[in-house]
């Protein structure tokens, strides 16, 4: 993973304004990470989008256009995503607050008849302020664990191109997998009524 070499420190205001000036055909995976490696975002500039629960981690809808989205996801400790995929958009993580383990799997014997596949587990990083990274488009498939000896809450950043209401989650358990809609604890800093934190 490429070391942080942040020449910028930027709110979260002005980090966003700087994505939306990057023009659709420039868009790109590198280019994205390579924005994101060069401008860090101020933590303290978070607070607004930053809401835990004891229940499951948060979602924070930041930003969204028809090109990408932005939002902020607040991990407590030893909380972690199920196994899920992007339906097939980039994603481009960083971690301004705390330190994240990344899973990735290979998807083998995949049965959309059935909704069956087995998944094997591949890389495995971590994610924190010095070690933004990507999803790489050809092993999409991932969790991101707060591991309690962590021992502190996260924030991480992701950017999507282009925006999903949608994933798929993979139970390695029953090897199966199924779509699921997702859904915003917050929308540009207001917590939606229907969520309750714990």
């Amino acid at each position: 993973m490429a070391q942080n070499v942040a020449a910028e420190q930027l709110t979260i205001t002005e980090w966003v304004k700087g994505l939306a000036a990057i023009p659709e055909s420039e868009f790109s995976l590198p280019n994205v990470q390579d924005y994101v490696i060069r401008h860090a975002v101020r933590p303290e500039s978070l607070d607004k989008y930053c809401f835990f629960s004891k229940g499951n981690y948060t979602r924070n809808l930041i930003f969204r256009n028809n090109l990408f989205e932005c939002m902020t996801l607040c991990w407590d400790i030893g909380q972690n995503s199920r196994i899920h995929n992007h339906r097939g958009q980039n994603c481009w993580m960083s971690a301004p607050i705390g330190r994240l383990r990344i899973q990735n799997y290979r998807v083998d014997q995949r049965d959309a008849s059935h909704g069956t596949c087995r998944i094997v587990p591949t890389e495995l990083y971590d994610l924190d302020a010095a070690h933004p990274t990507y999803v790489n488009p050809m092993e999409p498939v991932h969790e991101v664990i707060n591991l309690p000896e962590f021992n502190q809450r996260a924030v991480s950043i992701h950017i999507y191109s282009k925006p999903f209401d949608s994933c798929e989650v993979y139970y390695r358990d029953k090897g199966a997998y199924s779509d699921v809609p997702l859904f915003f604890t917050s929308e540009y800093g207001k917590l939606n009524p229907a969520e309750k934190l714990l």
